[in-house]
């Protein structure tokens, strides 16, 4: 089941889609938000019946999951990013946060901030919490508290995260728009291996990434694990879970301008486009 969001800024409607139509979810739910998913929303829309068709023709496509009250990443959860980022492979996950106001569609543009010199692209994938997740006692549980997967591209800026840091890494991951999601909110039940699938990136139409989320040093139910020991989960928190190689931080490739195309793809869960721009 493929959730998502359609309409202006702000004022997003709820819709399914399913078998290439768009079902209106409005007689079921308000939004695609934590009270929703808390309340075993995708059950809820898989049970219903006659929901009302709708166009959404020339709508805009907003980010599939309304307000989260946290948006979680993972830092160097690929062995091959971490070598280009010059680290080794992390013992631990390193944790950091962005700012939930970073969120926006998957072809909303995206703003270069003011004096940035090193905006940097990150296909990830993303796991969406469906039920609070606190000192879960092992990962064989994690997966339960999963409502679905979606495409994310954890834009950076590396001299805010690096050079301007003062030691974290937000100041760098923070930038307004940094945060492209969707298109979809796709459910457990379409992802028969979410440690196979592929990831792929692209700028301006040259191929940047290319991996797939089996080589991650940490899987997906682990984070979730790991992550409940020292904080909530709640419905609607955003987890990313780390990109691969092929990155500008690597000198192989240059930085984002403004009128540079980014494209990101995860294996069913959809492609995102967005146009850089200047704040």
């Amino acid at each position: 089941m493929k959730l998502m969001r359609v309409g202006p800024a702000g004022a997003e409607r709820p819709v399914l889609h399913a078998d290439g139509r768009h079902y209106d979810l409005s007689p079921l739910t308000t939004d695609i938000d934590a009270a929703f998913l808390a309340s075993d929303g995708p059950a809820r829309v898989r049970a219903a019946r006659d929901l009302p068709e709708v166009d959404v023709t020339g709508l805009r496509v907003g980010p599939p999951v309304a307000r989260p009250g946290a948006v979680l990443c993972v830092g160097q959860n690929y062995a091959a990013h971490a070598a280009e980022s010059g680290a080794a492979p992390p013992e631990t996950p390193i944790i950091f946060y962005k700012a939930p106001n970073t969120v926006v569609g998957p072809y909303d543009d995206v703003l270069v901030p003011r004096g940035a010199t090193a905006t940097d692209w990150e296909v990830e994938l993303a796991v969406v919490i469906g039920r609070r997740a606190r000192y879960l006692e092992s990962p064989a549980q994690s997966l339960a508290h999963v409502a679905g997967y979606l495409v994310s591209n954890d834009v950076s800026e590396r001299d805010f995260q690096l050079r301007d840091s003062g030691g974290q890494w937000s100041k760098g991951k923070s930038c307004e728009t940094f945060q492209p999601l969707g298109p979809w909110l796709v459910t457990p039940d379409e992802i028969a291996d979410v440690q196979d699938l592929g990831l792929r990136s692209w700028v301006n139409g040259e191929p940047r990434q290319d991996s797939r989320t089996s080589d991650m040093v940490f899987d997906v139910a682990y984070l979730i694990w790991h992550l409940s020991q020292y904080t909530v989960l709640d419905p609607g928190d955003v987890i990313n879970t780390g990109t691969p190689e092929g990155v500008a931080l690597s000198g192989r490739f240059p930085y984002l301008r403004p009128g540079d195309v980014v494209e990101v793809e995860v294996d069913g869960l959809g492609r995102q486009r967005v146009t850089m721009a200047a704040a």
